[in-house]
Parts: structure tokens; C-alpha cells; sequence
């Protein structure tokens, strides 16, 4: 049984402009057509209220037809209050997100927690985690090994200085390293057989072949990522601890999965508190060379960008009983797909033994179920087929109360917030074209 890197959120508390001091704050504002020396009467007013910007940009409106839009990234302090009532009185659009949301006025719909836009943005959070892989706890097994603590310190150090657009971090593993990992692949191969399900097996030969899989290697993250990028557009990304439940999750938004890089203590290979490389690698990288699987773990991530709270939970679940610990039903008989089964012999074993609880997945009622993270789990939820919960997700997603919709933008690697007639109508536009494009190849065809 392994922690998965997907944890509760942190909830911060109270709903005003308190909540995001000692953070930056990002404005996106559009003048409309008179649009003649607004950024500069922008600029003194940031200047009068004593705010400092961070990062200013320009761009065309993808709201608003040959108008432009202005993006600012604002430092802490100042009088913010009192800039956004102003842009919101005299801008003919102004949107207000931060690292913990804002909320301004009585209004429901004025709170919108920060996400992410680009892919880049993943930055501005990927070190800001939960728990630091260096940091053990007592009853851990390598608490007491100083020579296996300073290398988990190197280890997620290297992490922490990774940038989008970098080359991945390569990791010269020990030979107590890869014996650990070795162990771990000899018993887990003997399973997936019988065990696993066919999209897993079908891929997992291919990561031998084009990755390095095997029991006297350690794959390298930048070759999974490149294999993954070549089959569904997935990338990876090395992380240095357990991100919050909306950290991680918006990362799947952009088909970016944060993986470890460290392993297990040697003296409990088949153990492991928390997520390490063994579980990345064989548990979740198979998975996400599969479309379907992939679409499903995208979709939970857009579900979950400007979500409130108590829905990031729901998400956080619906993804631990899927994506970590989904089982599926294939041929008349149930397989796992999720990682956290995956890559554990005992809790693999466990699930499909018979003893446990089974229940049909449904967003609404797994959303809400309540699961322990230090034992096998006592109730599976089951899948007819990766897109039978995905379009299950997809439904559930539209529960959600937001006032935009998002779209990825997979050239740009970029999210889109729908939230204009415009951008609407050009999204008909393209989906009306796509319809030609299937039309015109369906003829071909027949």
C-alpha cells in the first residue's frame, strides 16, 4: 500500500483579500475598443495604490473581437482592493485569480481560485508541497539511515531547480538502488500476467523496449517522457514531495504527471509509505500511453481548475479510487489498472482476491466516499471501460459551479476559460470544421 501523490487539500481559511497576503495576484483586464493609452493609465494607477507588478503583458483577446487584453501579475501589499474596484468600473472586462482566490463583493461567482493557463505556470507551484520527500517521518524506514536521507535530499533537490522546457534530471541510481528496484520488478512482473489490465500489458512491453524497463535498470524520466509524449501527448515532471489535491490535479489538466525520482528504503523493498519511483514507473507511466486512460486523467484535471474546495475533494477521490486504485472488468473478469495496485504486490493480490467491497463507479457516490491511506483499501470502485468513466466524469464535471468552462489548447499547451459568446461561436466554428474533416474521410472510406 503506497500514499499516492494526491493528497487532501489544504483549505485555507476565510474568503477575503486576507487570504492571499504573502502571495501574488494575477489581473486580466481588456479596455475594449479604446484601448489608446489604457495600459499606461493601468500602470499609474498600480503606481498610486502602492502595488508592484511582478509581470505585464499583452495580448490579443481570444474574448472580445480585434480588441486586446492586458495580463498582470501583481506583488503583494498595496491597495489591490482598490485597483480591481476601479479596473472593474472602468474596464470593459477584468478578471481577478490568485495562488488562494480572491473574493470581492458578496457575489458567489466574484471567488475564483488561481490555476494555472500555461503549461509554464506548473512553475509556480511544483515546489510548494505538502511534504518534502527529504523530510521522513519516525516510523519510516529509512529514518534512521543518514547515508539514504542525504541521497533523498539530493534527489528532491534536483526537483526543486527543474523548469518547464528543461531537460529531466538524470539520475546515476546506486547498486543498492537498483537491486531495491529490481526486486520490486521480479515480483510485480510475475503478477501483471493475470492481474493487470490488457491496456497495461499491451503497453508494458513497449517501456521494455523503447525505455529501459527492466529488473537491472531504472528507467530515466526523460526517456518515459519523450515515449509518452510520442503516444499521447503525456509528460512527466520530477517533483520533490506530495503536492495538494489541486496542485497535482491541475497538472493532469496539461497531461503533465509529477513524479518522484527516489526509491524505497533497501531494507523493505516491498514496502513503501509514500510514492516513490517504483510506484511512478510501474504503476501509473503504462497507463498513461493508453488515449483512453490518458483523456480520463486529463479530464479530471480540467474538472478540477477554478473548482471550489469541497469539489477538489470529490475530484481527489474520484481520482484515488480510479487513477490509484481502480479495478475494471474485462472478459468477465475484474483486472486492476490503478497504480497504487499496480505496483503493490500485497494490495494487488488483495483486490481481486474476493474479500473486499465492490461498487460501480459513479462520480456522485465515490466523490463522497471515505478511504484510509496507510491499509488495503476496504471498498474498490469498479469501471466498465476507461471511456464509460470517462464520459461518467465528464457528466459529473458539469455539476460543478463555475461560471466558465475551460478548453486545452494541446498547440499552445495551453487552457483556455470559455466565458464569452465569442470564444463560444469559434469554438462551434472549430468543432463544425472538425465534423466536415470526419464527414469528408467517412465518405473516403466508404
Amino acid at each position: 500500500m503506497v500514499e499516492s501523490n494526491l493528497n487532501t487539500p489544504v483549505v485555507q481559511n476565510g474568503s477575503n483579500l486576507d487570504a492571499t497576503k504573502g502571495e501574488s495576484m494575477t489581473l486580466i483586464f481588456s479596455p475594449g475598443k479604446d484601448s489608446v493609452g489604457t495600459l499606461a493609465k493601468a500602470l499609474k494607477l498600480f503606481k498610486e495604490h502602492n502595488v508592484n507588478l511582478l509581470h505585464i503583458e499583452s495580448r490579443s483577446s481570444d474574448r472580445m473581437s480585434n480588441q486586446y487584453e492586458f495580463f498582470v501579475e501583481c506583488a503583494p501589499g498595496g491597495d489591490i482592493e482598490k485597483v480591481i474596484e476601479i479596473l472593474k468600473n472602468t474596464m470593459t472586462y477584468c478578471s481577478v485569480v490568485s495562488r488562494n482566490g480572491i473574493h470581492i463583493g458578496e457575489e458567489e461567482d466574484k471567488f475564483i481560485p488561481w490555476f494555472p493557463l500555461r503549461i509554464r505556470d506548473l512553475d509556480k507551484y511544483a515546489n510548494q508541497v505538502m511534504s518534502y520527500g527529504a523530510e521522513l517521518n519516525a516510523d519510516h524506514p529509512g529514518f534512521t539511515d543518514p547515508v539514504y536521507r542525504a541521497r533523498r535530499k539530493y534527489l528532491t533537490e534536483s526537483a526543486i531547480t527543474y523548469r518547464h522546457g528543461e531537460k529531466l534530471p538524470h539520475v546515476n541510481y546506486t547498486e543498492e538502488e537498483v537491486k531495491t528496484w529490481g526486486t520490486v520488478f521480479r515480483e510485480l512482473t510475475k503478477l501483471y500476467p493475470t492481474h493487470a489490465c490488457k491496456e497495461f500489458n499491451h503497453v508494458f512491453p513497449l517501456l521494455i523496449e523503447n525505455c529501459g524497463y527492466g529488473e537491472n535498470n531504472i528507467p530515466q524520466l526523460e526517456d518515459i517522457s519523450n515515449f509518452l509524449k510520442d503516444s499521447t501527448g503525456f509528460t512527466l515532471r520530477p517533483v520533490c514531495g506530495l503536492l495538494s489535491s489541486r496542485d497535482f490535479l491541475a497538472g493532469l489538466a496539461f497531461r503533465v504527471f509529477h513524479s518522484t525520482q527516489y526509491i524505497r528504503h533497501h531494507s523493505k523493498p516491498l514496502y513503501t509509505p509514500e510514492p516513490d519511483i517504483c510506484h511512478e514507473l510501474l504503476g501509473h507511466v503504462p497507463l498513461f500511453a493508453n488515449p483512453a486512460f490518458a483523456q480520463f486523467s486529463q479530464e479530471i484535471g480540467l474538472a478540477s481548475l477554478g473548482a471550489p474546495e469541497d469539489y477538489i475533494k470529490k475530484l481527489a477521490t474520484c481520482y484515488w479510487f480510479t487513477v490509484e486504485f481502480g479495478l475494471c472488468r474485462q472478459d468477465g473478469e475484474l483486472k486492476a489498472y490503478g497504480a497504487g495496485l499496480l505496483s503493490s504486490i500485497g494490495e494487488l493480490e488483495y483486490s481481486l482476491s474476493g474479500k473486499p467491497a465492490l461498487k460501480e463507479f459513479d462520480p456522485e457516490v465515490t466523490g463522497n466516499e471515505e478511504y484510509p491511506i496507510t491499509e488495503y483499501q476496504p471498498t474498490y470502485f469498479v469501471a466498465e471501460s476507461f471511456d464509460d468513466i470517462k464520459e461518467k466524469l465528464i457528466k459529473f464535471a458539469k455539476t460543478i459551479p463555475k461560471k466558465f468552462g475551460v478548453r486545452y489548447n494541446p498547440y499552445t499547451q495551453s487552457v483556455q476559460v470559455l466565458d464569452s459568446k465569442m470564444q463560444l461561436q469559434e469554438l462551434a466554428n472549430n468543432i463544425s470544421s472538425d465534423l466536415q474533416i470526419l464527414r469528408y474521410s467517412m465518405n473516403k472510406m466508404d
